[in-house]
């Protein structure tokens, strides 16, 4: 299980969604449509499981991208194997599970002095719920009840929305190393790419501090029980 966010500041984030939509272009990826802007955008969409040797420079562009522009940051929280999760140990539901990694995976960006648009990407048909939820559950952390902190969580389709096609192809990469698959040619290219721009193995919790690619190797801990006699 794996989960991550790309984030950038909001003034910044049309420069960044222009220059992601122009290695698209660049790369020959979509036709010069002017007449429809939109579906244009959407022809192509940035995504880890599209990696492959014959689309492997534009890739590598974006991957530099990412790493050249300062404003654009990463946290990924890794569950290494939850089919060894005792939920009933911890009181949980698979729902609550998620919630709580999701809010994990947050937290660390989540920043009390500046305001915050958060966008999912809509995966099924509970996704309204899903987000309501863990919408009430951000804002109850921060005491955050006048909305200031956290001013929307949104469901958003990921091929109309460039850097959250960015955050997949990020998230995607991780899973790869950590579930240990090296099958894919491109992919491993990319993933070697990644590793070399942020000095990091991706398998290993990073400092909590490191901004431009934090990693989070989520581990369960023993429940603890205190009995009395």
């Amino acid at each position: 299980m794996v989960l991550g966010a790309v984030y950038c500041p909001i003034e910044k984030k049309d420069e960044i969604l222009e220059r992601l939509y122009s290695l698209k272009l660049k790369h020959r990826l979509i036709p010069k449509n002017k007449k429809n802007e939109r579906d244009n955008r959407a022809y192509y969409e940035l995504k880890w499981n599209k990696v492959s040797v014959g689309k492997l420079e534009y890739f590598k562009d974006v991957i530099n991208y990412f790493f050249d522009d300062d404003d654009l940051q990463f946290r990924v929280l890794v569950v290494s194997d939850k089919s060894k999760i005792d939920y009933k140990a911890y009181q949980h539901t698979h729902d609550t599970f998620y919630y709580k990694m999701y809010f994990g995976m947050l937290k660390a960006i989540l920043n009390p002095e500046f305001s915050h648009h958060i966008y999912i990407d809509i995966k099924d048909t509970r996704s309204r719920e899903k987000v309501h939820k863990l919408e009430q559950i951000l804002r109850n952390d921060k005491y955050d009840y006048s909305k200031e902190i956290i001013r929307k969580v949104q469901q958003v389709r990921s091929h109309e929305v460039e850097i959250l096609q960015l955050a997949d192809l990020l998230v995607g990469a991780t899973a790869y190393i950590n579930r240990g698959l090296d099958t894919n040619k491109g992919k491993n290219e990319l993933v070697s790419l990644i590793r070399h721009r942020s000095r990091y193995s991706l398998t290993k919790s990073t400092l909590l501090r490191e901004r431009k690619f934090n990693v989070f190797i989520w581990e369960p801990q023993q429940p603890h029980f205190v009995y009395e006699q």
